[in-house]
């Protein structure tokens, strides 16, 4: 087994900061990818057609230009405009104003993306009974809220209690403290795959 530790302190130190939870996802997948292990191989998880489908849907490939590239945009849903956001909802410190990427770069960049979350949930589930429609509902929500770690839900989920956890879903429909239309359907949608056997 490999020691992750010093990989861990050395890209900290490079960087002069701390990760947060998303980061120590995509380095450890990426350690994964090196040592020729599949992302899902620690959990058996994987996200399914449905899930992609379904984040797919609701986060769009948007503000595409006319010479057929896309182009970050401003959260449109929060007060200050952050995060910034291109393609199929891709964020992050490499994404602001005046960044321009092609369809490629916007479809490769959400399979990292999306593999990072499905590890997420896979970790934040643990051993947890889990079908494949409620690991693509999981991810689907964690990929737009980010909240795996910290949502009731999560923690529902984990005790079985799958009828509650799936009522937590319309919970998750406010972006600076206002509902959001957009999220409250998001969020039934998620909850709709969720309970689905």
């Amino acid at each position: 087994m490999l020691d992750r530790k010093p990989i861990f302190d050395e890209v900290r130190h490079l960087l002069g900061r701390g990760f947060d939870p998303h980061e120590v996802t995509a380095l450890d997948c990426a350690i994964d990818r090196a040592l020729g292990m599949p992302a899902h191989a620690a959990t058996g998880h994987r996200l399914g057609a449905a899930g992609k489908a379904l984040i797919r849907k609701w986060e769009g490939c948007g503000k595409r230009r006319a010479d057929g590239r896309f182009e970050a945009y401003p959260d449109p849903g929060s007060a200050d405009g952050d995060p910034w956001t291109i393609g199929w909802g891709s964020t992050g410190p490499d994404i602001a104003r005046g960044v321009i990427w092609t369809q490629a770069q916007c479809d490769a960049r959400f399979d990292r993306d999306v593999a990072a979350y499905a590890e997420e949930v896979a970790g934040a589930l643990g051993p947890a009974p889990t079908t494949q429609n409620q690991f693509d509902a999981l991810v689907s929500f964690h990929y737009n809220t980010g909240a795996i770690g910290t949502a009731t839900l999560t923690k529902l989920h984990r005790q079985g209690s799958f009828a509650e956890a799936r009522g937590e879903f319309g919970r998750w429909i406010y972006n600076d403290r206002k509902p959001m239309r957009g999220l409250k359907a998001r969020r039934a949608e998620e909850a709709d795959l969720y309970g689905r056997a």
